[in-house]
């Protein structure tokens, strides 16, 4: 598990994120719509209760940095930005579903509905482009999908904080680096021990595979 990893790998780790490659389904109908609104409205606290406190404030953060106006709903484009800031690349097609089965109206559509009703079902895209995603919908939908991630994944993004440059491994000068970054007050010493300790190879670095076996123990 990520929780053996000394620091500051676990600090990494913990500030990492990697996105699965979920996909919500694009051609669900309106009961299927309905079935994932219940659903997650059923499991989102539970959902939630799974996840670390940075996590969790990691999802509040990225809502309230996006949520300009403050009224604790965002639009279709502020909610591909934070997801993205969240480690999720959405398609397009995804966000929409997302705000479709999700969103909200906003006041300017209330009105032009109440003013002229549209059919039931023919919302087009740019309709669903325009509703409002609430804060808790938010948290319910970014904690399913942080607890859906391939831990793996996650740690690889955790070894990308580390490697400057691409190199494929991690230095004495990178541990050093991402030490400082997230305030780990780790003396010299230190750092060199971790470097001897999870260097297998003796190349006097950590590579990936090194890296994995020091995050999941």
């Amino acid at each position: 598990m990520a929780a053996a990893a000394p620091r500051p790998f676990a600090s990494a780790l913990a500030k990492s994120q990697y996105p699965p490659s979920q996909q919500p389904q694009p051609h669900a109908q309106h009961q299927t719509q309905q079935h994932d609104r219940q659903r997650l409205a059923t499991d989102g606290p539970s959902l939630l209760a799974n996840l670390t406190e940075d996590q969790r404030e990691e999802i509040a953060e990225s809502f309230a940095l996006f949520d300009f106006d403050k009224d604790k709903r965002i639009d279709y484009h502020e909610l591909k930005v934070a997801m993205k800031a969240l480690g999720f690349e959405v398609p397009k097609s995804d966000v929409l579903a997302l705000l479709q089965t999700h969103g909200v109206p906003s006041q300017a559509q209330q009105s032009q509905q109440q003013v002229a009703p549209g059919q039931p079902g023919k919302a087009s895209a740019y309709q669903h482009s325009k509703l409002l995603l609430p804060l808790q919908a938010f948290q319910h939908i970014m904690a399913e999908r942080m607890l859906a991630r391939d831990p793996r994944d996650e740690i690889l993004r955790a070894f990308e904080l580390f490697d400057e440059g691409g190199k494929g491994k991690i230095s004495l000068q990178d541990l050093r680096r991402v030490a400082r970054e997230l305030g780990e007050g780790l003396q010299e010493e230190e750092l060199v021990a971790m470097i001897e300790e999870f260097d297998l190879d003796g190349d006097g670095m950590i590579d990936r595979e090194e890296f994995l076996g020091i995050c999941l123990g």
